[in-house]
């Protein structure tokens, strides 16, 4: 745990410079404006959930580093930082292992993959929140309840994908086929009941590392001195 607020304050506002200026890249490359569509996408939402993490952590720091000085800790918002965090790393899980392969089989997915607005809305954005959760926030501060209300994003943001797919919204046109739902693990059109597997299983993975985030909080990090 890193105890200099110079250090965490300099380091959040990076991280939230990252943050946003991913996500500006994004829509300026992909549709050269401010598409309202993208804001339709778990990464886009999730993302912006990173930038509000990450500028609320830059004021309440610089409010400790002028209240308190430079030294001292840096953890603030702990537990909804931790819940930022592991929604944020389930958009670098799900898109590396679940959407990559199905990227390799369009023309140019392979360039997409190393751009700055791919990199850096699906690795650099979570990793920083990651790395910042190592590095300032307090040792045992986290709650049992905190491993479940990792979900209330999740689950706010499935229900809003299949309420909007099932009204009708049209997510993107695909061989001249209409997709109303935004990911093919979640598309009932092509899956069907199979969709429930995906969607327990992403459930799943959501519910283990927020019990590793809970875990190694309360058994391996040592309150400092």
């Amino acid at each position: 745990m890193i105890r200099n607020r110079k250090f965490a304050l300099v380091f959040r506002t990076v991280a939230f410079l990252i943050a946003i200026s991913g996500l500006l890249d994004s829509f300026i490359s992909l549709t050269h404006s401010i598409d309202g569509a993208l804001f339709m996408y778990y990464t886009v939402q999730s993302n912006i959930l990173a930038c509000v993490m990450f500028g609320l952590l830059i004021v309440c720091t610089a409010k400790g580093l002028k209240k308190d000085g430079t030294l001292g800790s840096s953890s603030y918002l702990q537990r909804f930082e931790m819940v930022a965090c592991v929604d944020l790393l389930l958009t670098l899980l799900v898109f590396w292992v679940l959407l990559t392969p199905t990227m390799f089989k369009m023309t140019d997915g392979g360039v997409y993959l190393w751009s700055y607005e791919n990199l850096s809305v699906h690795l650099i954005t979570p990793l920083l929140c990651l790395i910042d959760y190592i590095l300032f926030s307090y040792p045992r501060k986290l709650k049992y309840i905190d491993v479940y209300l990792v979900l209330i994003f999740p689950i706010s943001y499935l229900a809003f994908a299949t309420i909007a797919g099932f009204s009708g919204y049209v997510f993107s046109i695909h061989d001249g086929a209409a997709q109303r739902f935004p990911y093919f693990f979640m598309d009932y059109d092509l899956l069907g009941a199979l969709t429930i597997v995906y969607i327990l299983a992403l459930i799943i993975i959501f519910l283990l590392i927020s019990h590793v985030f809970y875990y190694i909080d309360h058994k391996f990090r040592k309150i400092p001195d």
